[in-house]
């Protein structure tokens, strides 16, 4: 087992970045956002630079947290969008020597509504595939995506994309609700993260740690981010289960305490993006929350 974390938590730039795992004691860094840019987004000669950075540091990468098919884009969306994604980020992994892509499996739609689950289907065996051919693992995230709505159907993805494997993220079902189980007064109950990680725990090669509290009635972010353990995400069980499964993967730190960086739902995902407002300790860009 292994530590590593989210530093564009810490900082945009990678400078402080780097200085923030090194205070810490670790040496590695999950690679979301890097200069105010997913690290498959940024030009080429930047990501070099960037590459080198890192080499001289002596700073791995074992997690992509990429925008691949993430809750920002609709099952409707252009897939030459996603497959371009791809492209960029594959020579990125390989030139940084990184085994894992976090993937997703695209926006929510209301549910009762037409979730077009074939072609989610199609598309993550697509991009699973590609990624597969050139040696590297994509992995599903049980965010506020499709496979998301439950750990049943996190498993039904799994079942329809051979190979799939996932990274669990401890907070993720504090906000969702288990679209599997019967309604009560004609609400489905919130989603149980330790029962989520025991019907998926035999697919997982990665976890987030992260912990929060339940939305707000009629909101679907949580009412606030805590730091590990003061939350809903039953993250100490989960913890003592992984090590009695004797997990050997990484742990990732994604806490949400001091930032919470995302792309808005209707920006285009192409273009570089914000990674919030300066209002003192907390940078949040409200749009989502895994």
């Amino acid at each position: 087992m292994f530590l590593t974390g989210f530093a564009d938590e810490a900082a945009q730039d990678l400078t402080t970045q780097i200085k923030a795992t090194k205070e810490i004691g670790w040496t590695r860094i999950s690679a979301r956002g890097v200069n105010g840019a997913n690290i498959h987004e940024l030009p080429q000669k930047e990501f070099d630079q960037v590459a080198d950075q890192l080499d001289e540091a002596h700073i791995t990468i074992p997690e992509f947290g990429s925008l691949i098919g993430n809750w920002g884009k609709k099952i409707s969306s252009d897939f030459e969008i996603t497959l371009a994604e791809i492209e960029r980020a594959i020579p990125r992994m390989q030139r940084l020597g990184t085994p894992l892509i976090r993937i997703m499996s695209y926006a929510q739609e209301p549910w009762g509504s037409e979730q077009h689950e074939h072609e989610r289907f199609r598309r993550l065996r697509e991009i699973h595939t590609r990624f597969a051919d050139a040696g590297l693992q994509a992995v599903h995230e049980n965010c506020m995506n499709w496979g998301g709505f439950s750990a049943d159907h996190t498993l039904r993805l799994v079942e329809e994309v051979p190979g799939l494997k996932l990274v669990f993220d401890t907070a993720n079902p504090v906000f969702q609700l288990d679209r599997s189980k019967p309604q009560a007064d004609g609400t489905f109950p919130w989603q149980d993260p330790l029962e989520f990680y025991h019907k998926v725990k035999e697919h997982i090669v990665h976890i987030h740690i992260k912990d929060c509290t339940h939305p707000p009635t009629g909101q679907s972010e949580p009412a606030k981010y805590t730091l590990p353990g003061e939350g809903q995400a039953r993250v100490q069980d989960i913890l003592k289960q992984l090590k009695a499964d004797h997990y050997k993967g990484g742990i990732a730190i994604e806490p949400h305490v001091a930032t919470v960086t995302r792309v808005a739902r209707n920006r285009d995902p192409r273009r570089r993006y914000p990674y919030g407002t300066d209002v003192g300790s907390d940078l949040r860009v409200r749009s989502g929350p895994c």
